[in-house]
């Protein structure tokens, strides 16, 4: 292929060849059905099918036009696979040979799936009557609408979005037509291993094909109360889009992410999550077990049936409408892990409110906080926590908070203890209100862009970000992570450990599961309580079957002996996984070969808060693909990494590290800030325009397999929690003493990292230090949290500054990891001297510690 001109002109001729099958499509269908010229080919056939005897097409003509797509598709995509092959270093020069292997193979893939697919439009392009097919989905980025072509079509189809429910046909018909099962004898979920195969180039690099199976799979699942469509987006064209539209060259950044952050999914589609995750579950099967509650003392586990949550859910809902809680109005949940907590969750979602889920360990000022950004017009808590054998007084901490809280005008108030707590004016018993309410509550209609909840995290700002996740794109992106990532199967006990306060309990203990009608195990206690067996004796008496834990819990674990795993039953173990931070290969190997005895595969799972679900793992793969310890390894369906360096340009090929970027939209991505669009914007896509920025590290190996290599700004991930050291320098700042403080991470055995904070006094202040730290850490943990609290302090009496008055942190990060003999340039420091002071004051601190560190 010489040149970009003819390579374009050869695919307008393959297009035009397409284009004939159309019209014999549409010929054929026009004349089996008189009104078929009125409707979408869509909606024709479904009126064909459903109409026999005023529409249906004959058998005849359908075979007839089988024949003519088969003959034209054949010839039309022979060529597509020569001309792709060829001209794919024409239109992506940047990419590597794999790359361009990879996209080819895609490519060729996506044609044989138009033999199978009803057709979906590749966004703003110019089209006659003939090329243009009935789009049924799309992602808006900007002012343009993509058709799912252009936001990886093949992974996130037309079809995908058929998984979300029509809430009004379900409600009626859910008793007399129930649906069936996913994954039936009839039709069988694909497994990981025949989602994705794998094959190499001429040098051996792996290439990773997603399967076409997976198109279809994923239209099984959810379902909308209106079908989405282009079509219907409400987008108004621009100018600029039109003229856009009539020009046929393509644009670089057209592929890549708007860098104003203006993304949307499933344009026009309107569903609920409530009735996603309970009523359609409820309907086939109310005796199921939704939820596994497993108790903090062992042996206490209550379950909970779909008809069961339902109906509880239902009476919570109707409770916070009756109290004046309405559509769009956010509700903090300060509550432990418990079906209690499960249900207010999904209540609010069936009555369009915004939940903010707040970790029940952060202190009153931490809640406070988030309940005035958010603007929460109520809280939902309950008198006492149970966690590690210790009673917890949630209501105290609540009643702190909203003294500071004009917004909210009721604390609903449910009982985990027996015990009574003092109770104010705007407290009200949620078991009691319940109780007069009824066990149905008509689901609200939501768009799919609508809000489903707000997640607040740390920023290197100092002040928490609310994360915003939508309706529809979230809850399939965590329902197919779920499925696929774990290779769950119906009948599965699904255990994830997380606590319903940070992301992976939203999508790995509620949204994701409940979607897929599985039994989710609520885990209450901590992995030591009572004693270090604690996990395998839950996994043993529950027949969990996915494990889906922290390295943080695994680190402590391994300490133990064997004996604590080894005495325990884990024969249901089918699969285990890691989540919030990258695991070392000690844990790994550990997690692999003495839990899972060397049999369940291992997955190191890497995601965000911002991303809703699992973006890189091990699996899906092909069936015996390797799996690499303590490395993420695979990109997740419809997500692109990139690799940028410092100067935002993308690095190609393999045994290569950058910034870790994302090119191209998928489902569960965030939408904003709360409140703080511009800080999102510029935050996430000002730093690598055209794509979105993780803040992570990563090194792509010779494979192509991706590892996580850190964060690469002031955040640090503290046992799996990020929290940005901004935020505990503001807390330590506040003391009358302490003018100006700096706090870095550094690696810990234990949590991954843990904070170290420099501490600078105010001149002549005479006070015994230890009491200043311990005035500092009570500080802290009222400010955040306990488990913000740093490790070590260092006094000193300055920090290392620039000329511009910016702190050298590399400087810090170097004397508190004992790396003094290798601090780099210090010429650009006011003043080089600094350093030595506090290099003496760090080796002072250093002798005081145990000879053991």
């Amino acid at each position: 292929m010489s040149n970009l001109v003819t390579f374009q002109a050869q695919l307008r001729s393959i297009m035009d060849l397409l284009a004939k099958a159309v019209e014999e499509f549409k010929k054929l269908v026009d004349e089996g059905s008189p009104r078929s010229t009125e409707l979408s080919l869509e909606t024709a056939w479904s009126q064909a099918e459903n109409e026999a005897p005023k529409r249906k097409l004959l058998e005849s003509e359908f075979r007839t036009f089988v024949s003519i797509m088969e003959i034209l598709t054949k010839e039309a995509l022979d060529k597509i696979g020569k001309l792709v092959e060829e001209g794919s270093a024409v239109l992506h020069p940047e990419m590597s040979q794999s790359q361009n292997e990879n996209e080819a193979l895609k490519r060729t893939r996506m044609g044989r799936d138009l033999r199978t697919q009803r057709g979906h439009g590749e966004g703003r392009v110019a089209e006659s009557s003939a090329h243009k097919l009935s789009r049924s989905v799309g992602v808006q980025v900007g002012d343009e609408f993509r058709g799912a072509g252009h936001a990886d079509g093949e992974e996130f189809s037309a079809d995908a979005g058929e998984r979300l429910i029509d809430v009004d046909q379900h409600c009626a018909e859910e008793r007399n037509t129930p649906l069936a099962p996913t994954g039936s004898q009839e039709d069988p979920e694909p497994t990981p291993a025949e989602l994705r195969s794998e094959t190499t180039d001429e040098n051996g690099n792996t290439l990773s094909v997603d399967a076409v199976e997976f198109t279809p799979s994923a239209g099984d699942r959810l379902s909308f109360e209106h079908q989405y469509c282009a079509e219907e987006s409400g987008t108004q064209p621009t100018p600029a889009d039109i003229q856009e539209e009539q020009d046929p060259q393509p644009k670089t950044a057209e592929l890549n992410l708007d860098i104003k952050g203006r993304i949307n999914w499933f344009i026009g589609g309107q569903l609920n999550v409530s009735v996603n995750c309970l009523d359609v579950h409820a309907a086939k099967h109310p005796n199921r077990v939704a939820l596994v509650w497993e108790k903090d003392e062992p042996g206490t586990e209550v379950k909970v049936t779909y008809r069961e949550l339902l109906e509880t859910t239902c009476r919570l809902a109707n409770t916070l409408k009756r109290h004046g809680v309405q559509r769009g109005d956010r509700v903090a949940i300060y509550m432990p892990v418990s079906p209690l907590a499960v249900a207010t969750m999904l209540a609010c979602a069936r009555i369009g409110a915004v939940h903010t889920v707040v970790f029940a360990g952060f202190s009153a000022e931490a809640l406070a906080g988030r309940i005035q950004d958010a603007e929460c017009k109520a809280v939902v808590t309950c008198n006492q926590g149970v966690r590690g054998g210790r009673v917890i007084n949630l209501k105290a901490t609540v009643d702190a908070a909203v003294k500071s809280c004009p917004s909210v005008q009721h604390v609903f108030v449910g009982q985990r203890t027996p015990n009574r707590v003092p109770m104010t004016g705007l407290d009200i018993l949620l078991e009691e209100e319940m109780a007069k309410e009824a066990a149905e509550c008509p689901p609200e209609v939501m768009d799919s862009e609508d809000m489903l909840f707000m997640l607040y995290t740390s920023g290197s700002t100092g002040k928490p970000k609310g994360i915003v996740h939508t309706q529809a794109g979230y809850l399939l992106y965590a329902a197919l992570t779920h499925q696929y990532v774990f290779d769950y199967r119906p009948g599965d006990v699904f255990g994830c450990m997380a606590d319903i306060g940070w992301v992976t309990g939203h999508s790995y203990v509620v949204y994701g599961p409940l979607c897929n009608g599985a039994t989710t195990v609520l885990f209450e206690s901590t992995p030591l309580y009572p004693d270090p067996g604690r996990y395998w004796e839950t996994v043993q008496r529950l027949g969990i079957n996915q494990f889906y834990g922290a390295p943080t819990a695994i680190r402590q674990l391994l300490k133990y002996e064997e004996s604590w795993v080894k005495k325990y039953d884990r024969s249901s173990l089918k699969t285990l996984g890691s989540v919030g931070e990258p695991i070392n290969h000690e844990a790994w190997e550990w997690f692999y070969n003495v839990v899972g005895d060397g049999r369940c595969p291992l997955l190191d799972t890497w995601w965000q808060t911002e991303t809703g679900g699992v973006c890189i793992a091990p699996w899906p793969a092909a069936d015996g693909a390797e799996i690499i310890p303590a490395m993420a390894m695979r990109p997740f369906f419809g997500v692109q990494p990139a690799l940028l360096d410092d100067k935002g340009k993308v690095i190609t090929g393999n045994d290569v590290s950058g910034a870790l970027c994302i090119s191209q939209p998928w489902p569960g991505m965030f939408r904003t800030l709360y409140g703080d669009h511009q800080r999102f914007v510029e935050a996430y896509f000002k730093p690598y325009p055209g794509y979105y920025f993780t803040g992570d590290g990563a090194y792509r190996s010779e494979d192509g397999y991706y590892k996580i290599t850190g964060r690469m700004d002031d955040v640090i991930n503290i046992s799996g929690h990020r929290l940005g050291t901004a935020e505990i320098e503001d807390a330590l700042d506040e003391h009358p003493e302490v003018p100006e403080t700096a706090v870095i991470g550094i690696p810990h055995d234990i949590k991954g990292e843990v904070p170290f904070a420099f501490v600078v006094l105010k001149e002549d202040v005479a006070c015994d230090h230890s009491v200043m730290i311990e005035d500092l850490k009570t500080l802290v943990a009222t400010k955040i949290a306990k488990y913000a609290i740093p490790d070590h302090f260092l006094l000193v009496k300055r920090l290392p500054k620039t000329r511009s008055g910016k702190i050298m942190r590399r400087i810090l990060r170097k004397v508190a990891m004992d790396q003094t003999d290798d601090l780099g340039d210090v010429s650009t420091l006011d003043d080089p001297c600094v350093v030595a002071e506090i290099v003496e004051t760090y080796m002072e601190f250093k002798s005081r510690l145990p000879q053991t560190k």
